[in-house]
């Protein structure tokens, strides 16, 4: 799907589902689509996505997004900008995201709606700094925006022609997940103007975001909430949105579920946070997602499913547990521990079996690690205690070099 053909099919009044390359993606969309199709919400919603959402439930969902709420967002980043002295219209819009993330959506109708320029980045050269460089010299008499996720912005500060060429952008909005302290203070000091935020599928992407005159001056989160956006923390911590381009809810077997909202239309996310005079910072997932590479990543679905897949060609596992650990690359990677049946194969070709299972996940999903763990067990009541077993990893990894680590691989 291009914009292009986004946009005709909008004209006719369509609701546009959207999936990843993953076939996995495919049919559970198209199962959420359900034989009925997309018809009958055409007529309350009028054309529209409906695009892939972690959610807060630890489950994958599909979202709708009317394209008058994707025209809001558009609307309210663009005050953003004004507040900072540029015009939305003389802007440059640059996005190496997909268009099936809401992320990468969400530039093109900016540039759309602002009526400014729009250029999709290939990812390939977002790995490859001198590439990118080279492949997309900057006007200094045109502001450029960048939208990206950290592992992104990682690999351009790799070499000095990707800083030359971040340090000519007028904002670059990081979000998708935690931008990483040591990689905000290099940029700091390289004078990036970074513009960390926060926002999601259900709120049409961004609905907070911290100035670049504010990044550099030291402050962290992710900035005030934007014009259209109220913000609140629940008792549990969570952050609360509400605003006028939340979400009509999620996509279910052709049947509409209406997104969860109190009384007062606060609809709760599942990330934990603090707000404060600069605004919004983010303490974490409440629930069990990890971010790796700009993806959201659920362990427990993808534990059922490769311990299924495993069971069905009768490997002998008698327990398998994914957990993630910190990398300054992708922020988080998985890694998965193993306790063999007894009398079963030999190690290396246990975890070689194992890791050709998943060869098709998509790279977020992959175990990076493999490790062999003959203690593992959970609970007496089937509950894991993650938080022993990181430091199970960690206390190995104080020991040892990594032995069974999985081909490395780029998020992007």
């Amino acid at each position: 799907m291009t914009p292009e053909q986004l946009q005709q099919l909008w004209a006719s009044g369509q609701i546009v589902a959207l999936a990843g390359p993953a076939r996995r993606d495919q049919e559970a969309l198209a199962a959420a689509v359900g034989p009925g199709g997309l018809g009958p919400l055409l007529r309350q919603w009028g054309p529209g996505v409906v695009l892939g959402s972690g959610g807060s439930s630890g489950e994958r969902r599909w979202c709708l997004q009317p394209l008058a709420h994707l025209q809001a967002a558009a609307v309210a980043s663009g005050h953003w900008l004004e507040a900072r002295g540029l015009e939305p219209g003389a802007c440059l819009h640059l996005n190496p995201l997909p268009l099936h993330h809401v992320s990468g959506l969400l530039p093109w109708v900016r540039a759309q709606q602002w009526g400014a320029g729009h250029r999709r980045l290939d990812p390939a050269w977002m790995r490859d700094p001198t590439q990118v460089a080279a492949a997309v010299p900057l006007d200094p008499g045109r502001p450029a925006l960048l939208s990206l996720v950290p592992t992104q912005l990682q690999r351009l500060m790799a070499a000095p022609e990707g800083v030359a060429w971040l340090q000519q952008l007028a904002v670059v909005w990081v979000g998708g997940a935690p931008l990483p302290p040591q990689l905000a203070a290099q940029a700091r000091q390289a004078g990036l103007r970074l513009a960390p935020c926060y926002g999601a599928t259900e709120t049409a992407a961004m609905v907070c975001a911290l100035p670049p005159e504010r990044f550099l001056a030291g402050v962290a989160g992710c900035g005030a909430p934007l014009a259209d956006v109220e913000l609140r923390l629940a008792a549990s911590g969570a952050v609360e949105v509400t605003c006028g381009r939340l979400s009509p809810g999620w996509l279910e077997h052709g049947t509409l579920r209406p997104l969860p909202r109190t009384a007062e239309g606060w609809w709760r996310s599942g990330d934990a946070g603090r707000l404060g005079p600069a605004g919004l910072e983010l303490l974490g997932r409440l629930d069990s997602a990890i971010h790796s590479g700009g993806e959201t990543v659920f362990p427990e679905p993808l534990e059922a499913r490769l311990r299924a897949a495993a069971q069905a060609v009768e490997l002998p596992v008698e327990a398998l547990l994914l957990l993630a650990v910190d990398d300054l690359d992708w922020g988080q990677r998985l890694v998965a521990l193993v306790r063999p049946s007894p009398g079963a194969l030999p190690w290396p070709e246990l975890h070689t079996a194992l890791e050709a299972l998943c060869a098709s996940w998509a790279p977020a999903e992959r175990p990076w690690r493999w490790l062999l763990c003959p203690e593992l067990a959970p609970t007496a009541l089937g509950k894991w205690q993650r938080t022993r077993w990181r430091a199970w990893v960690g206390e190995l990894e104080a020991v040892q070099t990594p032995t069974s680590a999985a081909a490395d691989v780029d998020p992007l």
